[in-house]
């Protein structure tokens, strides 16, 4: 008997990758990773003005590198048992199409245009259009923000809409819809030639896009047209269904069966945010925050609809009923900045490697830059090292995690980030161990929001490249939590999700809790809380929280 496989694939925030797996063990067949190359090159980003957008050929290009260079190591026995295609994305990350579900940006008039491309989630640009949203909600007797925390952020759907729609009337004329990324993959695999028949998962709809059935579907029209006049009539041209991503998008195009190699009784499943599928790929339970880490963090929580009735938790990124789990209520929160803050202070100390060295007059330039890229790489690792090795102390630096604005509790991407307690003693290792305590206090912020509003958190799931890299974060975020926290054993998460919700889409699973049981890779570590730093971190956490009402009460926009 032939086994059956399935692909799963990750769309991150700087490659896409994809890897077969085994659907009878959840075994990884075959795995490949694509870096977008016009967005390593900087391209139509602009990180001053916290724009950041991507060209749908690097989505495209991806896609159809990492699927062959899988399905080439895998073989042709393998390749002629493959079942299942099913992808997550960033989210909110939405692009202007035309009627046909084209992305603008693909067309010969708007190739180069960033309004035309893909949003980022970390773009920032409509901070005026989401608190317009903000605003508008407050003057409406049906509060249409409930099921998203009470906030709308800039990081979503509608707000992105608007600001594009306001900056560029070209784009504006030539758009007929707008379309996550994680929904039009499926499309564009399935063959779609109409956007109006696009299948849109409850994912994205419900966590960034307002889509609630006590609604009725989307808010009214007068909603919309109340926040400005440019969203007039357009929920006319979206959606009024949504879909579970256990659920079929259609079946895989004759087109991109010719590309991949694939025949086209390959089933497509309805999309959804990465961190969404990475929580299932982590074997996610009830009431335990699965955290996937990474360049930011997704914080997902499930429960039981039952006992969720009469339940709203304030300040999170929504919870949607069947958005992580199909049956279960699906919670989102998170952080704008968690691996990115480390990024930007190991960036901040590589300044001298990439400004200075390549002029030297002691080595040749060669030489300079394989010294800066190497010394570049060691950065990261050699600093965790050193603060692992500084103990907490109660009045030692303090900072607020707040780089790229704060995403979870209560939405705000206009505040900063923030260094205090500094002295002549104040060293690389303890400011890079104050950056890492303070993504760690912004993580209990979330856990502590859960709970104040009646949900417990009773355990914790880490998942994602910072998980499973840094030993010294995991034990500082144990700590911190007093909780224990398990790292999921897969190295793809998330992908390995996708390939669950693939299997469950093409009918080799019932439910996707099946899929989860029989593909799981099960925890490869637990980290336990230190007691005696426990207590010093709850006495520090206060401060921080008293130091980040200060850094709100003075961040000017």
């Amino acid at each position: 008997m032939n086994s059956s496989y399935v692909i799963g694939v990750d769309y991150g925030t700087d490659s896409v990758r994809s890897i077969i797996v085994d659907v009878q063990n959840g075994n990884e067949i075959a795995a490949a990773v694509f870096y977008y190359p016009r967005w390593k090159d900087g391209l139509y980003c602009n990180a001053a003005q916290s724009r950041f957008r991507q060209h749908p050929l690097d989505y495209i290009e991806g896609l159809e590198t990492t699927i062959r260079q899988c399905l080439k190591t895998a073989g042709s026995a393998v390749a002629a048992n493959i079942k299942a295609i099913s992808v997550d994305t960033t989210g909110s990350s939405p692009v202007a199409v035309d009627e046909t579900g084209t992305p603008l940006a693909l067309t010969p008039a708007f190739h180069d245009n960033p309004n035309a491309m893909f949003v980022l989630w970390k773009d920032h640009t409509a901070l005026k259009e989401a608190a317009a949203i903000n605003a508008t909600a407050a003057q409406f007797e049906e509060n249409y923000l409930r099921f998203v925390g009470g906030i709308y952020s800039s990081e979503w759907f509608w707000a992105k809409l608007l600001h594009i729609l306001r900056v560029d009337e070209s784009v504006r004329k030539a758009t007929y819809s707008w379309v996550e990324h994680c929904d039009w993959i499926p499309f564009l695999l399935s063959g779609g030639k109409q956007a109006s028949q696009m299948k849109r998962g409850v994912c994205s709809a419900g966590h960034k896009a307002l889509f609630a059935a006590e609604f009725g579907g989307l808010p009214p029209d007068a909603f919309f047209t109340a926040i400005d006049p440019l969203l007039q009539g357009f929920t006319q041209r979206l959606f009024t269904r949504t879909y579970t991503a256990s659920e079929a998008a259609g079946h895989l195009c004759p087109e991109w069966a010719e590309r991949l190699g694939l025949p086209e009784s390959v089933v497509i499943g309805v999309g959804a945010f990465d961190a969404h599928m990475g929580a299932v790929g982590g074997q996610i339970e009830p009431y335990h925050l699965s955290k996937v880490m990474g360049t930011s963090t997704c914080d997902m929580l499930v429960a039981p609809l039952d006992e969720m009735k009469h339940k709203l938790v304030k300040g999170i990124c929504g919870q949607v009923p069947g958005s992580v789990i199909p049956g279960m209520m699906g919670m989102e929160a998170g952080q704008s900045a968690f691996g990115d803050a480390y990024a930007w202070f190991s960036n901040v100390l590589a300044w001298p490697l990439q400004q200075l060295l390549p002029s030297s007059q002691l080595i040749d330039a060669a030489t300079a830059a394989k010294l800066a890229e190497e010394t570049s790489g060691r950065m990261i690792t050699e600093l965790a090292k050193q603060a692992a090795q500084i103990s907490p102390e109660e009045h030692s630096e303090l900072g607020i995690d707040w780089l790229n604005g704060r995403r979870t509790p209560d939405a705000d991407q206009s505040l900063k980030g923030t260094l205090t307690g500094l002295n002549l003693a104040t060293d690389a290792p303890r400011i890079f161990r104050t950056v890492a305590e303070s993504t760690c206090f912004g993580a209990k912020a979330i856990v502590e929001r859960f709970e104040r509003e009646g949900v417990p958190v009773k355990g914790l799931i880490g998942i994602g490249g910072v998980a499973k890299k840094s030993a010294f974060i995991m034990q500082m975020m144990a700590d911190v939590m007093n909780m224990p926290i398990r790292i999921h054993r897969s190295e793809q998460t998330c992908a390995l999700g996708a390939a669950m919700f693939a299997a469950t889409a093409a009918g080799l699973f019932t439910r996707v809790e099946d899929a989860m049981e029989a593909m799981g890779q099960g925890f490869e570590k637990t980290y336990q809380p230190n007691a005696q730093r426990a207590g010093i971190y709850e006495s520090r956490y206060q401060k921080y929280k008293a130091l980040g009402a200060f850094t709100a009460a003075i961040t000017i926009d």
